[in-house]
């Protein structure tokens, strides 16, 4: 079930009831399991936009809980009792001016893949665009028990926040940037595991405006990150995904949108090749990794909660190889993208096949497309992604030498000065002299932007230190884009001659564009 998820997040129907009781009962069987059909209902009626769910192929693995509520008295204190009316009814003030949260909770089976943050992260979200002044919430203490005979709340409180104690939820609140502001008595009686204990967690809408503004809900800023990755031999598989993983994670806690892996980054598994003289068979035996990869790296964008592009593996499909190029999105959907323009290395040395498709990808953070490396030197298919609004293009390289990585490099900045978007190139370094043409890299990442006033003044938005492995982070603003193409000092998308030439594509296959 977990391997093929579809993670969708959306506001509560009254017709997702059932769905709701059943994951509350199993989840809240400790104190009282699931509100009446009547309090969701109402729920619903009263603050619609409040009440959250995450489902996955139409299942809902989570919800969230809200209401709006005034700050003034609830960041006070109070009881959970002062949230309920008359039968069960949960008290929403249309004209509050902070959120409350009620309940966040996960599927067990669906714990570990940090999706209790995306919950918190809508209600963040959620508070920018109504303009209020913070998220308030009562929050349980459910290991408190444990300690009682040693130690006082408070204590125990200054215990968790120092990370001597883990609780699985006030644990989780201070990791997503709630503050404890007091300490609550008697707050739900019947939580015997918290002793009637809770905190009370405040999270401070920074961008609050005491007058009410229209605040863009579209995600404009967008994090991208890289990984200038280093060629090193290694002993088996586990140890190169393990690599994999420790830099999705660091990539995941600069909270990047994107993280961009090197074509052929797995590589040094062909040194475990057995017939290691043979390149061909070498190649077609790291293409056996390959479907592994896939599936390992799409779980780690779903827990990292993170658009991952693969960089590019070899696939052997009816006999043929390929050289394709994966979108794992955050949200548990798989996209790819082969290499279109095959070296004559790959062809000669490897037998590799040009693929037939080119796609532009959507994403929560943009429209994005991929060339694998030499794509990038044609500027026709950089064009053909643009029209069809392409913001950031994503360039995973291998290249030996200098000057086989400045084409790499000047045809990328030439994409983003013509097509007026981002770029992104990423390659590794370091050597693998038991594998056969790949014991030496050259490598240095960047991203590009157009060149005008709004941008760096030499259009390079970040870039690495050459052959060193590095990450590398940039912020792109994607309004910045729509403005240089409509009001920048050159427009070379509005500009151009239609009425004497035009590209056409003309693959075997129509030309898919999201």
């Amino acid at each position: 079930m977990l391997e093929d998820m579809h993670l969708k997040i959306r506001n509560i129907e009254h017709t997702d009831y059932q769905q709701v009781k059943e994951l509350m009962d199993q989840v809240y069987n400790d104190i009282g399991g699931a509100w009446s059909e009547h309090t969701i209902s109402k729920l619903i009626n009263d603050f619609p936009e409040g009440q959250i769910c995450l489902e996955d192929h139409g299942d809902i693995v989570g919800i969230a809980l809200s209401v709006q509520v005034s700050y003034q008295r609830f960041s006070n204190p109070h009881t959970y009792e002062d949230l309920i009316g008359k039968k069960e009814t949960i008290l929403n003030d249309r004209n509050g001016d902070a959120m409350y949260g009620l309940d966040v909770l996960i599927h067990p089976e669906y714990r570990g893949f940090r999706l209790g943050r995306r919950l918190y992260e809508a209600r963040k979200e959620l508070c920018r665009q109504h303009n209020l002044r913070a998220i308030l919430a009562g929050g349980r203490i459910p290991t408190y028990h444990e300690h009682s005979d040693e130690m006082t709340p408070a204590e125990y409180l200054e215990a968790v926040s120092d990370r001597k104690i883990y609780d699985p939820i006030l644990s989780f609140q201070l990791s997503n940037d709630f503050q404890v502001t007091r300490l609550l008595k008697s707050y739900l009686p019947e939580d015997e595991k918290s002793e009637g204990y809770a905190t009370l967690l405040e999270w401070k809408n920074i961008f609050y405006e005491p007058e009410t503004t229209v605040i863009n809900s579209r995600k404009t800023q967008v994090r991208i990150g890289a990984v200038q990755w280093q060629m090193r031999e290694v002993a088996n598989v586990e140890e190169l995904l393990k690599q994999v993983e420790y830099f999705i994670d660091a990539l995941s806690s600069y909270k990047s949108d994107f993280a961009l892996f090197p074509e052929f980054f797995n590589a040094p598994l062909m040194g475990l090749s057995p017939d290691q003289t043979n390149q061909t068979e070498a190649v077609r035996f790291l293409a056996s990794f390959t479907e592994l990869f896939v599936t390992e790296m799409s779980q780690m964008a779903v827990s990292y909660n993170i658009n991952i592009i693969t960089g590019s593996m070899p696939v052997v499909e009816e006999d043929d190889l390929y050289n394709v190029s994966y979108l794992c999105r955050r949200d548990g959907t798989i996209e790819e993208q082969g290499k279109i323009h095959i070296t004559p290395h790959e062809r000669r040395d490897w037998v590799i096949q040009g693929d037939n498709e080119l796609r532009v990808f959507e994403t929560d953070a943009g429209r994005i497309g991929i060339l694998i490396c030499y794509d990038v030197e044609f500027p026709e298919l950089g064009r053909l992604l643009a029209e069809q609004d392409m913001d950031i293009l994503f360039v995973p390289f291998w290249t030996d030498t200098k000057n086989g990585y400045l084409r790499v490099r000047n045809c990328a900045q030439a994409r983003a000065i013509e097509n007026e978007c981002y770029v992104v190139i990423c390659g590794s370094c370091g050597n693998l002299p038991q594998v056969e043409n790949l014991d030496v890299q050259y490598s240095q990442g960047a991203v590009f932007s157009p060149s005008d006033f709004s941008y760096p003044h030499d259009a390079v938005m970040a870039e690495t230190t050459p052959n060193t492995e590095m990450l590398m982070f940039s912020d792109l603003d994607l309004d910045k884009l729509k403005q240089t193409r409509s009001e920048g000092s050159v427009n070379n998308l509005k500009d151009r001659r239609l009425d004497l030439y035009s590209i056409q594509w003309k693959g075997n296959k129509d030309l898919d564009l999201g």
